[in-house]
């Protein structure tokens, strides 16, 4: 039983050093992510079109 309370102390202090973000900073990560991710694949859909034309006029 001693173990288990222990365990539960440490736990305790460890979730008290964690800093959870606000919510800007959640906001912000989240727009950049989104940006980031939209410019990718617009870029890979680009070079998609670009092999995909190349690839039709070659075979035509």
């Amino acid at each position: 039983m001693n173990k288990l309370k222990n365990h539960y102390k440490q736990a305790n202090d460890e979730l008290n050093k964690v800093i959870f973000p606000i919510k800007e900073q959640v906001k912000s990560a989240y727009l950049s992510v989104f940006v980031v991710v939209t410019v990718i694949s617009l870029f890979l859909a680009l070079i998609d079109t670009v092999m995909s034309l190349s690839l039709q006029s070659i075979m035509n």
